[in-house]
């Protein structure tokens, strides 16, 4: 059973910085995509940061040099570095993760894909 388990949320000024951590259970890192996903008041759940078993990231153009996705596979934890924030990344923060047999080499942001999902953590963004 896939268990994914967000912390790390919180409220920051605009500019500081916020890392959330997801700890994973019940996979193998190599067949699974596993990545961050945001979803703000009246707004569609959106894609930031995807990550592959072999380490190559994906990121949306919002957030491009100021996030950063890692995973630190022997503690079975996804990262999530964020930097600059602004207000507008204002949202509910989720994990999630599916099985993938190109799980090494390419992972979508593309909320649809994904099959478990972690609680979430509130990031609020203040100007």
């Amino acid at each position: 059973q896939v268990q994914l388990v967000e912390s790390g949320g919180g409220s920051v000024q605009a500019g500081g910085s916020l890392r959330l951590s997801c700890a994973t259970s019940g996979y193998t890192v190599s067949t699974y995509c596993i990545g961050w996903f945001r979803q703000a008041p009246g707004k569609e759940r959106e894609g930031v940061a995807s990550i592959t078993g072999s380490g190559f990231t994906r990121y949306a153009d919002s957030v491009k040099g100021r996030f950063t996705i890692s995973q630190d596979t022997p503690k079975k934890t996804l990262y999530l570095q964020m930097n600059s924030l602004k207000p507008e990344d204002t949202a509910v923060y989720y994990c999630a993760a599916y099985r993938s047999s190109s799980a090494r080499w390419s992972c979508p942001i593309t909320a649809a894909d994904y099959y478990y999902w972690g609680q979430g953590a509130q990031v609020t963004v203040s100007s």
